[in-house]
C-alpha cells in the first residue's frame, strides 16, 4: 500500500509516516493542497490522508480534484472539528471515510487498510449520466438543470439505472436494490413506477424498455435513432 499524507503540521505528518513504516505502509508527505496535486499528478496512492484546513489549494478542492480526475485513490479526510455537519461536507464532496483529531495510529492504520481493500472503480458522489444529474446525499435530481422532483422511491430506481451508466437493469434486481425484503416478487411496482418516473423526467424519455430484459438510461444522442 502507498499513501500520501496532506498534512502542513510537519511533526505530525512526520509522526504518522513514521507509524505507517512500522506497518510496512509506504507514504509520502505533502505540506500544502498545491504539492498534494503535483505528487498525485506523478504518483500512483491507494490512499490520500487528507488535511481539510492546509495551506495552498483548499483540502475540498484536491477532495474534488481527485474524484474529478477519477484518480482511483481513496480519501481520508483529516479535521480538528467533529461536527456532524463537517462530516457531511467532507462525505458529500467524495471522502471515503473520516477521522478527527486526535486519533489513535492504530485506528488511522486499520480504517487504511480497510479503505484499501475496496474496489478503485467507485461511484462518484454526485452521479451525472443522460443529461441527468443526480446527487445522493442532498436527494436531488435535475435534467438538462431544471430540478426534478421525485418520490423517495423514484429517486431510488434512478439512482439505481444512473449507476449502471447505460446498462440494462432488471425487474428483479431494481426490487433487490430499491425495494426491501418483504416486497411481494410479483408485484407490478416496478413497472408502475418507472412509468411515473418517465412522466417526472419529462420527453424526450430517457428511460427505455428493453423488452423481456429491464430497462437502461438512454444518452441524449440514442434518443434520435
Amino acid at each position: 500500500m502507498r499513501v500520501l499524507i496532506v498534512e502542513d503540521e510537519l511533526y505530525l505528518a512526520e509522526a504518522v509516516q513514521a507509524g505507517l513504516r512500522l506497518e510496512a505502509i509506504a507514504s509520502d508527505i505533502a505540506g500544502d493542497g498545491d504539492t498534494a496535486l503535483e505528487r498525485l499528478d506523478v504518483n500512483e496512492y491507494d490512499v490520500v490522508v487528507l488535511d481539510r484546513d492546509i495551506p495552498g489549494t483548499h483540502g475540498d478542492d484536491v477532495c474534488r480534484t481527485i474524484v474529478e480526475r477519477r484518480l482511483g485513490c481513496r480519501v481520508l479526510m483529516l479535521t480538528a472539528a467533529g461536527l456532524l455537519n463537517e462530516k457531511v461536507t467532507g462525505f458529500e464532496i467524495g471522502a471515503d471515510d473520516y477521522l478527527t483529531k486526535p486519533f489513535d495510529l492504530k485506528e488511522l492504520v486499520v480504517r487504511l487498510r480497510s479503505l484499501a481493500r475496496r474496489p478503485k472503480d467507485s461511484t462518484p458522489p454526485v452521479i451525472e449520466y443522460a443529461g441527468i444529474r443526480l446527487d445522493p446525499f442532498r436527494r436531488e435530481v435535475f435534467r438538462d438543470g431544471k430540478y426534478v422532483a421525485l418520490t423517495r422511491k423514484q429517486f431510488a430506481v434512478l439512482e439505481v439505472l444512473m449507476t449502471a451508466r447505460g446498462g440494462v437493469v432488471s425487474a428483479e434486481t431494481l426490487l433487490e436494490r430499491a425495494w426491501d425484503e418483504n416486497v411481494d416478487p410479483f408485484t407490478n411496482a416496478v413497472r408502475i413506477t418507472m412509468s411515473t418516473l418517465r412522466k417526472r423526467l419529462g420527453e424526450p424519455w430517457s428511460i427505455h424498455t428493453v423488452p423481456g430484459v429491464g430497462y437502461r438510461l438512454a444518452e441524449p444522442a440514442e434518443h434520435s435513432r
